[in-house]
């Protein structure tokens, strides 16, 4: 019997879920309104009381947060190349100028003893990314933000249910911006959340502003019984409000977050030990540099042997095994390169870590024998 497919991932979906969003399409009202209210608040509880915003997905969350910290065209945003385009591509379309430092080859996340050197009088802000779900070393990084003046947006995409000594991502800092896309350890379909204290007043509004239009009230506040249909266009904005549709699933996903985490880190660990044979053959992500809790989100491992890379890929597909090459890096793509004079040789560590990084399955409905049978597969190639 042929071995069913086993894709990179798959989001878990429960009954309750389901019979949740069932409710909402009854109810006559999808678009923004009482779900989303709800989940935005028990977001906050979930983040130790700060603000959550959501909007349709992590990148108008992006977006919206540079948008919020005033960044203009000329300005510089340092940020890391190991990343999914939507880092770099709201830098760009806001006309700003992603400046790419170099990371760690061992934990795959930006390297903050680079990041100094690489800020100029135009640096507005830095944009780390926890790459896999595994924190960037946050500390030396706001140590840098608060010296020289710049606001920190993290890419928290991969990172929900992370820490970093013993806090969760998105309980302190600056700005943490959240990905709910199906791929991601929760979803909401589509979707994603803006994190922040609460007196950060000016950016809540302008946050509250650009996801709908610059209009100075929601849908919901306008179409009630009681409610003035009246509003005004405060400023020009876009169209990144959340639906009650995806804040129906979202709020249950929320729920079962911790317990989804645990498995993927269980499954993790697995590999870990699995793989731990086939140190001369592959790497796998360094974890032990302090304090934290991994979100498990991705399990990458690195071919050492990089010509080695398609072949192992194709044998994984051939055994029904999904895989991809979480990242390819950024500023070796064509715009980059013909917009910012990025070219190869300028990143040594992500240029070794994105010519031989492969993810594997993870998800939570994985089972141990269809794990085990991964594992199979891929020391069955190295054998």
């Amino acid at each position: 019997m042929a071995q069913k497919f086993l894709p990179l991932s798959r989001p878990t979906i429960s009954d309750v879920t389901i019979d949740e969003v069932v409710n909402v399409l009854k109810s006559g009202w999808l678009a923004t309104g009482p779900l989303c209210q709800r989940f935005e608040k028990e977001l906050s509880e979930y983040f130790d009381g700060r603000t959550a915003l959501c909007f349709t997905s992590a990148t108008a969350g992006l977006k919206a947060a540079l948008m919020a910290i005033g960044i203009k065209p000329g300005d510089e945003i340092i940020t890391t190349s190991l990343t999914f385009a939507a880092t770099a591509n709201v830098i760009a379309m806001l006309g700003a100028k992603p400046v790419f430092v170099d990371i760690e080859r061992d934990s795959f996340n930006i390297d903050p003893n680079k990041i100094r050197e690489a800020c100029t009088d135009k640096t507005k802000a830095i944009m780390p990314v926890h790459y896999a779900g595994l924190s960037v070393g946050l500390d030396p990084i706001y140590e840098i933000a608060k010296e020289k003046n710049l606001r920190v947006i993290e890419d928290a995409a991969h990172a929900m249910g992370s820490s970093y000594k013993n806090r969760k991502i998105g309980t302190f800092g600056d700005i943490q911006v959240f990905s709910f896309h199906p791929i991601k350890n929760m979803t909401s379909g589509e979707g994603g959340c803006v994190v922040f204290d609460s007196g950060l007043q000016k950016e809540k509004k302008t946050l509250e502003l650009q996801r709908f239009h610059g209009i100075d009230r929601s849908i919901w506040d306008r179409f009630s019984k009681t409610a003035s249909c009246y509003y005004d266009v405060v400023m020009p904005g876009e169209k990144s409000n959340m639906s009650d549709l995806q804040a129906a699933i979202g709020l249950h996903q929320l729920h079962e977050l911790e317990g989804m985490n645990e498995r993927r880190r269980m499954l993790a660990n697995r590999y870990r030990k699995a793989f731990e044979d086939l140190s001369e053959k592959i790497s796998m992500q360094e974890e032990l540099r302090y304090s934290f809790v991994h979100s498990g989100h991705l399990f990458p491992i690195c071919i050492r042997d990089k010509s080695k890379r398609d072949d192992f890929m194709a044998f994984l597909k051939e055994n029904s095994v999904g895989t991809t090459p979480y990242y390819m890096p950024l500023h070796l793509f064509s715009y980059y390169r013909n917009a910012f004079g990025y070219k190869e040789g300028m990143l040594d560590n992500t240029e070794y870590v994105g010519s031989r990084i492969v993810c594997i399955p993870l998800y939570t409905a994985l089972t141990e024998d269809e794990q085990d049978y991964i594992i199979s597969v891929v020391k069955k190639f190295f054998a």
